[in-house]
């Protein structure tokens, strides 16, 4: 902000006003001086020239009085024309008086008529007595400052005749030294507008540098570094003007750094794959990029500032002082009634080397498909351990009886080894199952392609089943379509993906049960159904009949053998040919099984 300073404020007014005041205390205090010190030489003067005067008119006149004079008026005609004679000292008076307090002459022709009075003054009195008095008074009617000296008349034998008492006014005096106070106050103003108009001719070789490095920095605020300062000088300014241009390519440098660092730093936050929240230090959020947004379900402008506890949803519990102090991750739960949404909340605390918390990094991360694999895998090696625990305690059991006698009866023995090889080989099943799932899962196989007639191919398949069933009175229904429908399946894999589905509609129909296959076209590709007529499924339950280890009724499926995982290898062997696979179902009617596979009319696939 471009904030212009007035010039009372500015640094030139400020040097003015202190050589000014310098200038004005020095005048001050040499005029002080030189006054008072000239004050008191004239004063001294003044009083000397007194003392002069009164020292040689007391001789004059002690010769005078000591003449034989027959007639006193003779006396005081000589005393008044030696007054007029030797004394002619402007503003000043003299007296003389006799040993009788008589005045005998003064030099004021307008108090002749005091000649030949008595004088009542104390100093007249006192200089009678033989003491020389002075001082300055001020006179009662004019208010002037008048100097009083009282001189003792002697005689060569130190007899005191008389004295002289001499008034002077010494208004002249400070008169003079007023006139010469107002030559001085002139002097100190012309003196303080030299040193004005010198001082701003000096603050402006100060003050210009300056300024150009003033214009310079409200540049570099606004990002503009191509500008240097003018160097005038190689003084002090000079070497700030240097300073300051090395400075400007300093800063120039580090900003340039700093754009390209921060544009890495936006272009890594907008691609991660995390989220990530950034706070100042009283937990209001400063930063937030677009993959947070996304988690979040919120636009950044929505949450910024709001308090990180509120936007991450978390319990009333979790303070901010204890986010600081976090170092495990907090599983966020964002699911609703559609899906489930989980995400990873890791805390990083922003801090100085042994300074303040100056905020908090938040990285936020979508476990929901980590959360739910891992679920999966708890399940997985729960149901593993339980399908293998229940044969295996059934063959504990079995072999602890042969082992306790029943090997020495021949029927129990012989049945008891029957239910033995029967817990083995289900055994066997399911550990072929997941070893089959575990090469699914890490794409440890291939698909050995080859072209067939998939009508001609599924009436194989059910031929094999048909001789099977006809000790339980179950019956196969076909409606197959006698179009050519060639295919490019794995036989192996697929008539796997059929015997699963048909094995559990024969072990799921009652006693004299219809098994409906049928295959028929749709769009590009064909699609083929297994119906039976058992129990059905639940329809809260037909979601899950493809997941590894369910069984809708559980008892029942261990009774007759399934491993839980016959359906949940045709969903994957499916999708590895590029079909889907799903189920309808009524509880209580029957269910079937669908899935569909690309399909060509003609063999090698060219329409």
């Amino acid at each position: 902000m471009d904030r212009k300073v007035g010039f009372f404020r500015s640094i030139q007014f400020k040097l003015i006003i202190i050589y000014v005041l310098l200038i004005f205390m020095a005048m001050q205090i040499i005029g002080v001086y030189f006054t008072g010190k000239l004050e008191e030489q004239l004063v001294y003067n003044h009083d000397q020239m007194l003392n002069e005067r009164a020292n040689l008119l007391g001789y004059n006149v002690a010769q005078e009085m000591m003449e034989p004079r027959e007639d006193r008026s003779e006396l005081y005609n000589d005393i008044n024309l030696l007054l007029r004679e030797t004394f002619n000292i402007e503003n000043a008076e003299v007296q003389v008086v006799d040993a009788n307090s008589e005045i005998l002459g003064t030099s004021n022709f307008s108090n002749r008529h005091i000649v030949g009075q008595q004088t009542t003054k104390y100093r007249v009195k006192r200089a009678l007595l033989g003491a020389r008095d002075a001082a300055i008074e001020r006179d009662p009617q004019t208010g002037d400052r008048v100097q009083v000296l009282a001189v003792p008349i002697k005689d060569q034998d130190n007899n005191t005749l008389g004295a002289i008492y001499i008034e002077s006014s010494m208004e002249d005096i400070y008169d003079q030294m007023q006139q010469i106070n107002s030559i001085l106050l002139s002097g100190t103003v012309i003196a303080l507008l030299i040193t004005a108009v010198l001082v701003i001719l000096l603050a402006r070789t100060i003050t210009a540098p300056i300024m150009d490095m003033r214009k310079q920095a409200l540049r570099m605020g606004q990002g503009d570094f191509s500008r240097q300062v003018t160097v005038y000088s190689t003084d002090e300014i000079g070497q700030l003007a240097y300073s300051f241009n090395d400075l400007t390519h300093k800063l120039q440098d580090a900003t340039a750094t700093r754009a390209r660092e921060q544009k890495k730093l936006s272009s890594v936050l907008a691609h991660m794959t995390d989220g990530v929240l950034a706070t100042d230090q009283d937990g209001h959020i400063i930063l937030m990029n677009k993959r947070a947004e996304e988690l979040l379900g919120v636009q950044s402008y929505e949450v910024i500032k709001s308090l990180l506890p509120e936007v991450l949803r978390l319990p009333e519990t979790y303070e901010l002082e204890d986010l600081f102090e976090q170092t495990d991750s907090i599983l966020l739960d964002f699911s609703d009634d559609e899906q489930e949404f989980l995400i990873e909340a890791n805390f990083s605390v922003i801090q100085e080397e042994d300074g303040p918390i100056n905020g908090l990094i938040t990285v936020l991360h979508d476990v929901t498909e980590q959360e739910k694999i891992e679920q999966d895998r708890r399940e997985f090696v729960a149901n593993v351990s339980h399908e293998l625990r229940t044969p295996l305690t059934t063959m504990k059991s079995y072999l602890e009886a042969l082992e306790d006698g029943a090997l020495d009866e021949p029927e129990l023995a012989r049945r008891f080894v029957g239910v033995t090889q029967n817990e083995t080989e289900r055994m066997i099943r399911l550990v072929n199952d997941l070893l089959q799932l575990s090469k699914i899962d890490s794409h440890d196989y291939r698909l050995q392609l080859t072209w067939v007639d998939f009508g001609q191919f599924l009436h194989e398949v059910i031929d094999r089943f048909e001789m099977v069933a006809q000790g339980r009175d179950i019956h196969f229904t076909r409606h197959i379509s006698g179009h050519p429908t060639y295919v490019e399946v794995d036989k192996d894999k697929l008539t796997q993906v059929i015997d699963n589905i048909i094995s559990n509609a024969m072990k799921y129909s009652p006693e004299g049960g219809n098994i409906t296959t049928t295959l028929m076209h749709q769009g590009h590709n064909v699609r083929v159904s297994i119906s039976d007529e058992g129990m059905g499924i639940p329809r809260e339950n037909q979601s899950k009949i493809f997941d590894r280890f369910y069984r809708v009724d559980k008892a029942r499926a261990r009774s007759i053998g399934g491993t839980g995982l016959g359906l949940a290898i045709a969903k994957e062997l499916v999708h590895a040919h590029g079909g889907e696979i799903w189920v309808s179902s009524e509880y209580g009617s029957g269910t079937t099984i669908y899935f569909t596979l690309p399909y060509s009319t003609f063999k090698g696939g060219e329409a």
